[in-house]
């Protein structure tokens, strides 16, 4: 669905969009630190945040912006989370969206406001002024690379894809960037993700899709189970493709709703993939459940597990500490009905531990991409969980974070 042809254009693929990425110095290590994204035409936006009651400045202020129902930017930086920063961060934050807004010439509360980075420290303002001048004199079509690069931290590659579909006759287009490495969980992570689209939607009806896709794409990750400050996703649609409004759940409404979600559970899985000292991308499909509640619950478990996660990383086929992982989910499982297949092997039923194949076994633990299918027996409801195994990396990447 998302064509290499595309791949470039990401959140500038969309008619109307332009972007850049610059260095500003606010990263330590000199790469590009600020983005901006921008649409002439006035877009309709919707956003999901994080749940942690520790959220940042720029967090509640992209809140405000939202419930607005439109805007005309994002101007987003990497190397400062502007969190914890107090009266001072809200001041700065407000600043960003400012200075944004008058080098584009429109109100700063058309512009959302992003930031990653470390936890504690003021944003260099100064630096911050310098760095959305120069984005927004650099705003182009071919922009959306930089922009990428410009958000990420810790991350091994920027994330973006762009797509296009057909509604009414009319071509409408889809473009992405997103960041996420480290401090993943569900409930949105330290991930940022912009996504852009020139098609006509009601802003409730665009904020309720989001909403409804968030769940079972970015709020279905998990790297190491911590759940950051200063996560979003955020969508600017802009209209510039003269598709017939969507004002209802209609057909067009449906195909722009599975392709929004194809494009979230894409930047979702490629998060999990580049998780901070990652060796293995983990797909968990949990079946037969009750409720996809319930099912989320179970993969979660097992996600969030650093047992599991290191069992993975060693090829070590530990079966147990997988079956503990669903047992203690806090879904009332019946452990004689769960069923666990790592790569289509089976190695839990019935309440026991299978005799596999040992050989077979650790050549599917070897594998980059890794299934694991658990089935509880208990109704029809699913969920598929994504995330990445535990390696020495990671204690590595973590332990020297701010030095």
């Amino acid at each position: 669905m998302f064509s290499d042809n595309h791949k470039t254009a990401g959140v500038a693929y969309p008619q109307g969009f332009t972007a850049a990425g610059v260095r500003a110095g606010i990263k330590k290590n000199g790469n590009l630190d600020v983005a901006v994204i921008y649409t002439e035409r006035e877009a309709a936006v919707a956003g999901v945040f994080t749940k942690n009651l520790v959220a940042a400045a720029p967090v509640h202020l992209s809140k405000i912006v939202v419930n607005t129902g439109t805007a005309h930017a994002v101007v987003a930086n990497a190397g400062c989370a502007n969190a914890c920063t107090g009266e001072q961060g809200v001041k700065d934050a407000e600043k960003m969206a400012e200075l944004t807004a008058r080098e584009l010439g429109c109100r700063a509360d058309d512009v959302i406001v992003a930031s990653t980075g470390l936890i504690g420290s003021n944003l260099p303002m100064d630096k911050m002024a310098a760095g959305i001048k120069d984005a927004v004199s650099k705003l182009s079509k071919d922009g959306s690379v930089n922009a990428g690069n410009a958000i990420v931290t810790t991350d091994t590659y920027s994330k973006a894809c762009a797509t296009e579909i057909e509604l009414g006759g009319v071509e409408v287009r889809f473009g992405a960037i997103a960041k996420g490495s480290g401090m993943i969980r569900p409930d949105m992570a330290t991930m940022l993700c912009f996504i852009t689209t020139d098609a006509d939607i009601d802003q409730k009806l665009l904020q309720a899709a989001l909403r409804e896709i968030t769940e079972v794409s970015f709020n279905c990750v998990s790297v190491d189970g911590d759940m950051s400050t200063n996560d979003m996703v955020v969508v600017l649609a802009n209209g510039a493709a003269g598709n017939k409004k969507i004002v209802d759940k209609g057909a067009d409404y449906q195909k722009f709703y599975d392709t929004l979600k194809s494009i979230c559970v894409e930047m979702a899985k490629r998060i999990a993939a580049d998780g901070e000292g990652a060796t293995k991308f983990i797909t968990l499909n949990v079946t037969g459940a009750k409720s996809f509640a319930d099912a989320k619950q179970v993969g979660m478990a097992v996600a969030n597990s650093p047992l599991c996660k290191s069992a993975i990383f060693g090829h070590d086929s530990n079966v147990g500490r997988f079956i503990c992982a669903v047992g203690y989910s806090g879904v009332k499982i019946i452990p004689e009905k769960v069923i666990i297949k790592f790569g289509g092997i089976t190695a839990y039923e019935k309440g026991l531990v299978t005799k596999f194949d040992a050989d077979a076994m650790r050549k599917v633990l070897a594998e980059h991409d890794i299934v694991i299918d658990i089935e509880l027996g208990l109704g029809s409801a699913q969920a598929t969980v994504y995330t990445c195994d535990l390696s020495f990396q990671y204690i590595k990447i973590n332990a020297d974070y701010t030095t």
